[in-house]
Formats: structure tokens, sequence, C-alpha cells
């Protein structure tokens, strides 16, 4: 299991930093099976979760939710029958945050616990 998932969000501002190419390096290797994407040239962290029918799917959209509100950073989530795209970005400052990581690292860990 990641670091990150022991690492609390910081509360982000407009001015907060980006992530830079150094520690996208760093973090990547720490979650492999996310993806980064660029959606209206703004970098997300990206990741497809599958499950075995709609209720897994829901449980697991609803503890993410959990998770996003105790730490007050918010993803997208799409849930459909058997699936579920989490999508993590810093929306104040339209780019990557160490707190994406932070929560992609966190929500693998709530997939893992629930498989």
């Amino acid at each position: 299991m990641s670091q990150l998932t022991e690492e609390k969000c910081v509360a982000c501002r407009a001015d907060a930093p980006v992530v830079t190419p150094e520690e996208i390096r760093e973090l990547t290797p720490q979650m492999p099976d996310w993806d980064t994407i660029e959606e209206d040239g703004i970098p997300k962290l990206d990741r497809l979760y599958r499950f075995s029918n709609f209720a897994q799917a829901l449980a697991f959209t609803a503890a993410v939710g959990d998770i996003a509100e105790e730490e007050g950073h918010h993803p997208r989530i799409v849930t459909e029958w058997g699936r579920v795209r989490v999508t993590w970005w810093t929306h104040k400052i339209r780019n990557l945050h160490r707190n994406d990581f932070i929560m992609a690292a966190k929500t693998d860990r709530v997939y893992d616990e629930a498989g």
C-alpha cells in the first residue's frame, strides 16, 4: 500500500503549487493503475474500477464519497452497472496537486478493502 494513504489533504487556494514533473515521476509508480489524462487543458488522474454488479459499484461510490467528504477534496465519480470511473484534479488550481495523488491512493485502498 502506498505511503500516500497515510497523508492528509491540505487546504488548497487558487495560488497553491501544482505538482512538478519530478513529483509526478516520483508519485506515479505508487499508483500504476491510474492514467494521467487531459481535459480542457487540465491534467487529471483517472481510473476505471470494475465490479460484478451495480450494488458493489454503488457501495464503492458511496465509500469514495465518504473519504472525499472527510478530506474535503472531491472527485468526479461516474457510476454504471459493474464499473465506476473516478477522476481527481484540483478545481481551484485547474491542475494536479499532491492532494490528488493522496486521494487516488486512498481510493485504491477503498477498492482493495472492498474486494
